[in-house]
């Protein structure tokens, strides 16, 4: 499969001369998009996406969904309004391969698409790819009637793998450990509605993270007419259940990627300045949004206006004690800021960061140690005493978050390289236009 190329430029992360004013129009959620675009092509009639997000991730998934026989048409939408996606459902198909990437959204949730399909898919991706987790998927598909050959390439349980589709599945009851990935959950949800007995999902391992990511799932399929029954409206703690029927086809905007407006609210924290973020939503799934809290806590403010969301730095940064279970994407920004704040910060609940794009608890401490910092390792997070940090290369890892943390920490310290900036691409397209086009470069 393709893999994404190597790539060892150094990017000269900008300094902040002083602080920073600016308006800076994030694109599209990520997750959002690759949520819309899986139930669209599930729905039982065309629908329209606006303001998707084109990154490598969205991309991945688009290009996979036509692959299985999807109609994916990008253009203007009905009233003009701007770019978007007319969703074409269609007889999903194979044999077909699909590429994931190194896309967690993508490697999750297409293999129950794909078990709905007539024929066989095959799932491949990046190296990195491979030592993913994917076990908690693939054996809760097995149990709902689906058959999947993960073994004869690779370790059992993860990439890369091929779903043989029978053109429906029976669904029903399933016991899944997701304390690695919520995604576990959200994938069997999206496509639960159309599997005959629909699906109940209980989690039965531990701490289930980033719940904000399941939400957004559950909003959004009740938004095309789906009934689903989840813990926080009454229901059985961990059990989620989704009544089989057909989805419609809907006309929906994404938002902006809350997440992806870290690295410019923090820029605003750390120079003491103001960045505003347009379109910034009153009411959100997104986890991003516990951005506003976070950042404030740690020496900000921060206001809804008809602008957008109003950030502004104190001209101080103060450490913070702070469970990001629920938000652990949010993890890298935050330990940037917090090597750059007047006082230590223990960040918790984000041991499942070992499985994403890269180990992340491993490569931040490396990574902001070699500048000088002083980053220890917990069981499930980072302590991090702030020093005086100094130039030096900040390498990513593949990993779009690293780079936007180490543009952070350029922000205040001269001389930082980020290494491979061009992986912002997977969720931040122009990330490195948008950053220079902030700070007025």
């Amino acid at each position: 499969m393709t893999e994404t190329p190597a790539n060892t430029a150094l990017w000269p992360a900008p300094h902040a001369s002083g602080a920073v004013t600016a308006t800076v129009h994030v694109p599209g959620s990520k997750s959002v998009t690759n949520r819309a675009l899986v139930l669209a092509a599930l729905a039982a009639e065309p629908g329209w996406l606006r303001r998707p997000l084109r990154s490598r991730d969205t991309l991945l998934m688009a290009s996979a969904l036509r692959t299985m026989g999807v109609g994916i048409e990008e253009g203007v939408g009905p009233d003009g309004s701007g770019e978007a996606w007319r969703v074409i459902p269609s007889g999903l198909r194979g044999p077909a391969t699909v590429d994931v990437g190194n896309a967690g959204t993508v490697m999750r949730f297409l293999p129950p698409v794909a078990a709905l399909a007539d024929g066989p898919i095959r799932f491949d991706g990046d190296p990195r790819s491979y030592e993913r987790p994917l076990n908690g998927v693939i054996d809760a598909l097995r149990v709902l009637g689906a058959r999947i050959d993960d073994t004869t390439v690779g370790a059992p349980g993860a990439l890369p793998l091929t779903v043989h589709g029978g053109g429906a599945l029976e669904g029903g009851r399933v016991e899944i450990d997701a304390s690695s990935s919520s995604q576990f959950v959200s994938a069997l949800l999206l496509s639960g509605p159309r599997f005959n007995q629909g699906v109940e999902v209980r989690h039965v391992g531990g701490a289930l993270p980033s719940m904000p990511h399941i939400r957004m799932t559950v909003d959004m399929l009740r938004a095309i007419g789906a009934q689903v029954d989840e813990p926080e409206s009454g229901g059985e703690p961990n059990v989620w259940r989704v009544t089989p029927g057909a989805l419609l086809g809907r006309d929906l905007t994404v938002e902006p990627d809350l997440s992806n407006a870290q690295p410019f609210l923090a820029a605003a924290l750390v120079t003491g300045g103001t960045v505003t973020i347009p379109d910034w939503p009153t009411r959100t799934t997104q986890p991003g949004d516990a951005l506003r809290q976070i950042f404030t806590e740690m020496g900000g403010s921060c206001e809804l206006t008809e602008q957008g969301l109003v950030f502004t730095g104190s001209g101080s940064i103060h450490g913070i004690d702070v469970d990001l279970g629920e938000v652990g994407e949010l993890t890298p920004g935050i330990a940037a800021v917090a090597a750059l704040a007047d006082s230590p910060s223990t960040l918790r609940g984000v041991a499942h960061l070992r499985l994403h794009e890269t180990d992340r608890l491993a490569a931040l401490t490396k990574e902001i140690n070699e500048l000088g910092g002083d980053v220890t390792e917990t069981a499930d997070g980072l302590h991090i005493r702030p020093r005086r940090l100094h130039g030096g290369i900040f390498h990513t890892y593949d990993d779009h978050r690293m780079a936007t943390a180490g543009a952070i920490i350029g922000l205040a310290v001269k001389d930082v390289q980020i290494e491979n900036v061009a992986t912002t691409a997977k969720t931040l397209p122009d990330f490195p236009e948008l950053w220079t086009g902030m700070l007025g470069n």
